[in-house]
């Protein structure tokens, strides 16, 4: 039987890398690029993180400790053509290919040598060479018998570097130079459990009893399991499983008691909300609305630092005229005390539009959202959630959106908060 291989490949600071194509003066120098309306570094060149700035860190602490960094805002629009440069050069070179998130892919190497004309060593090396001539981004590679081996050699060869993990000796060998920290799925609370039996590297926990294994880390420790000893049993996903929930939200750019603010937020991730729902092809049977509140020192122990309540929909919708109603009495019941900085929206009990289970009793819509609904009405039969579509399509995202944005005027005229990673449509990953 032959034994299938398997390619990860991931982009070097890829947002750094993104903005440096465009901007050749770059090249070389210590650079941030900024997320949360600009509060917060969320990428970094090796140049500022040399100087000690962490991912996540406020921009102030970042000018500290780099004050000669120079600081860009996102600019995912762009990111998102160099990524699917990248997936296009990808499904060239190989019959399956995960577009795994924006800067990283997982791939079949069954025909890499075949493409090259060279041993795979060789052509991981050209096809790290092909991505840097036509792209312009640096990338790693590694090259397995499993995908969470495969994304071990890419992330321990970074930057630009390439690895070719084949021979039981070989990975044995890479695998005793391996914090078991280091490893795709552990995560931080994981490692400290293994660390506390005795296993530190990636060698030791492929030595370890599988029973051990699946009683610390349940099934998904197994699996891993399996994969670090070169048996494969993650597949490679083209197209992604159906989601079990949809979300949209985040920062509301600083905490904020104001209600017309709070409730323009609000309406704004409710359009996001809709936008997803629309280009998945599903409807929400239940929304939860989580706010989370500034700190408060003068606030009660017991108080809650954060608002989470569900409601059940009448019927499966993606409808404004049911989600917005539902999402306004959620926020109701936050009855804001403290100022809110953080707002997420999430659909869920999700069906694929036209095959949802239909309810014994309708919606009943009140006789002003009929004549209202007739009104906007053509000959498609479209209401004013398609029409807005239709008209944003054509004319630019947010271009035609509920007045009561209005109040985030500052959002709506800088381009870097009109698209997000979200937005990003086909990843596997979220």
């Amino acid at each position: 039987m032959v034994r299938r291989l398997i390619g990860h490949l991931d982009a070097d600071c890829f947002y750094v890398s993104c903005e440096r194509v465009r901007q050749h003066s770059l090249r070389g120098k210590a650079v941030g690029v900024l997320g949360n309306q600009g509060a917060c570094v969320i990428a970094k060149s090796y140049e500022m993180k040399a100087a000690g700035v962490k991912t996540g860190v406020p921009i102030w602490e970042a000018v500290d400790l780099c004050p000669n960094g120079i600081f860009i805002k996102r600019d995912f629009r762009w990111y998102e053509v160099l990524s699917r440069m990248m997936l296009e050069i990808m499904q060239s070179v190989s019959p399956q290919v995960e577009y795994y998130s924006i800067d990283e892919f997982f791939f079949d190497c069954s025909a890499l040598t075949r493409v090259f004309r060279a041993d795979l060593e060789e052509s991981a090396f050209l096809l790290q060479q092909r991505i840097l001539k036509e792209v312009g981004v640096p990338v790693s590679l590694g090259i397995s018998r499993s995908k969470l081996l495969a994304k071990l050699a890419s992330d321990a060869e970074k930057p630009f570097g390439y690895k070719v993990l084949l021979s039981p000796e070989g990975i044995r060998d890479y695998l005793a130079k391996q914090p078991v920290g280091e490893l795709w799925g552990i995560g931080r609370q994981n490692t400290k459990k293994l660390h506390r039996y005795g296993i530190r590297t990636c060698l030791q926990l492929a030595d370890a009893h599988p029973k051990l294994i699946r009683k610390l880390l349940t099934i998904t420790g197994e699996r891993i399991l399996f994969e670090i000893n070169g048996c494969s049993v993650l597949p490679i996903v083209t197209e992604r499983a159906m989601h079990k929930n949809v979300a949209r939200g985040g920062s509301i750019g600083g905490a904020s008691r104001d209600p017309k603010k709070v409730y323009a937020w609000l309406v704004r991730n409710v359009e996001r909300l809709i936008e997803a729902l629309d280009v998945y092809g599903y409807v929400c049977g239940a929304v939860t609305l989580i706010l989370s509140f500034a700190r408060d020192r003068f606030a009660p122990r017991h108080e809650p630092s954060w608002f989470q309540a569900r409601t059940v929909l009448p019927q499966h919708t993606a409808n404004s005229k049911i989600l917005l109603p539902a999402f306004e009495m959620l926020l109701y019941q936050a009855r804001l005390s403290r100022p809110v900085t953080h707002m997420h929206l999430i659909a869920s009990d999700l069906a694929m539009c036209g095959r949802e289970q239909l309810p014994l009793f309708p919606y009943k819509e009140r006789e002003e959202d009929r004549a209202r609904e007739a009104f906007w009405r053509s000959g498609a039969k479209q209401d004013h959630d398609a029409l807005k579509r239709m008209i944003n399509e054509k004319f630019g995202r947010f271009a035609l959106r509920n007045a009561e944005t209005l109040e985030l005027r500052e959002m709506y005229r800088d381009s870097a908060h009109s698209y997000d990673i979200c937005d990003i449509y086909g990843k596997s990953c979220f």
